[in-house]
């Protein structure tokens, strides 16, 4: 079976979202173009490493560029994006793996998110060799979403994903763990429930 690319070369829209409350929330990555909708949801984690690699690898470009790449500082005012996601949310698939890279030429962000697949493998030498050839197979891998970004699309991706990832609920000001609405079993505490 052929691999299935969704590309979206630029996207008109391409954010990161949640579906559901505080505590139950379900990640996505959702990418727009031409009344197409493209939704894969992922773990809260992966949201957060994809944004703080996203900035990174944008602040590298900078600095080996010494300013001349057309790479704002931080996410312009204009294309800042606090929508909800585009409804009906339908996961394509759920992410395993994901890639980013700059073009050079084209002055873009690439972004590469893989779906998960289940290896059958005996040591974590035949994994990696399993996982390169996965990635490197452009015909018959899993599917995948490509989405090509100016430095603004990317930097102003960044910002929402870390607002959406930092938006969740609040960490007890003992222990850091998250605090429930309905209470919270606080470790410092040895174990006594805590009211908000």
């Amino acid at each position: 079976m052929s691999r299935q690319v969704f590309l979206y070369d630029p996207p008109e829209r391409f954010v990161a979202g949640t579906v559901g409350l505080p505590g139950r929330r379900t990640f996505f990555l959702q990418a727009s173009a031409a009344g197409r909708v493209t939704s894969v949801s992922l773990e809260k984690t992966q949201v957060e490493a994809l944004a703080e690699r996203i900035d990174e690898l944008l602040d590298e470009v900078v600095r080996r560029t010494g300013g001349n790449a057309p790479v704002p500082a931080v996410a312009p005012a204009d294309v800042h994006d606090s929508a909800p996601l585009d409804a009906p949310v339908e996961e394509e698939f759920r992410v395993g793996t994901m890639a980013l890279a700059w073009d050079g030429e084209e002055q873009r962000m690439i972004v590469e998110a893989q779906a998960l697949v289940e290896l059958d493998v005996d040591t974590d030498e035949d994994l990696a060799e399993a996982e390169e050839r996965l990635l490197q197979d452009e015909e018959n891998g899993p599917p995948m979403l490509r989405v090509r970004l100016s430095g603004a699309q990317a930097r102003a991706f960044a910002k929402r994903a870390l607002d959406v990832v930092n938006a969740g609920r609040p960490p007890c000001p003992l222990c850091s763990l998250p605090l429930d609405p309905e209470g919270h079993v606080c470790p410092r505490q040895n174990g006594y429930r805590r009211g908000l």
